[in-house]
């Protein structure tokens, strides 16, 4: 179920949690709609770039049939780095969690779809330089049950902290395509061209 992205602490961090009501569901990773992401985050040039940079990345996973899944959205972008740090976010930090085709090997992955996802260096450097993403990824169908729960304590752990070691939230997007989004965010990139 989708919720609203809650408004930023006066850490300048997404909450965590539901302060009024901490043991309820409405936590981090908030689910979000990509249209919602683009409402709440196309705030500014920068940001308008790297959405755009992020639903072009996901139109590449798109466009090898890698639909089935969610993605982990988090980093500076999604914190109020131009009050905390006087500066605007370079990029987006993005874990895909996938479900690749016919429950592809790691070997399959690594032949045909490490452009796109990023599993060697040089591919996610490729992909952080022209999408200002910085990407990572879950093979859920491919590794064992014990492994997907390590790997997701690992992303969790990353990322429900700043480096301050303060409390902070993310967000969780379906990787199902949303062509509202990309027409939402067109119109945002209209309006800052015609500045």
């Amino acid at each position: 179920m989708n919720v609203s992205i809650p408004d930023w602490t006066a850490e300048g961090a997404l909450p965590p949690l539901d302060a009024h009501n901490p043991t309820s569901t409405t936590r981090s990773p908030y689910q979000a709609s990509l249209i919602d992401l683009v409402q709440r985050f196309g705030t500014s040039q920068e940001r308008i770039r790297i959405l755009d940079g992020l639903l072009r990345y996901r139109q590449g996973l798109h466009d090898v049939g890698l639909t089935r899944g969610f993605q982990w959205l988090d980093g500076s972008y999604l914190e109020d780095i131009e009050a905390l740090e006087m500066r605007p976010p370079n990029d987006i930090d993005v874990v895909s969690f996938i479900e690749f085709p016919d429950a592809a090997n790691q070997k399959e992955i690594l032949g045909q779809f490490n452009d796109v996802v990023g599993m060697h260096p040089d591919a996610r450097a490729a992909i952080k330089e022209h999408y200002h993403v910085d990407a990572y990824f879950v093979p859920m169908n491919v590794i064992p049950p014990d492994r997907l729960v390590e790997r997701s304590s690992y992303w969790y752990s990353i990322w429900s902290h700043r480096r301050d070691e303060t409390w902070k939230g993310f967000v969780q997007v379906s990787l199902f395509p949303d062509p509202s989004a990309r027409e939402h965010l067109n119109r945002l990139m209209d309006q800052e061209g015609s500045q």
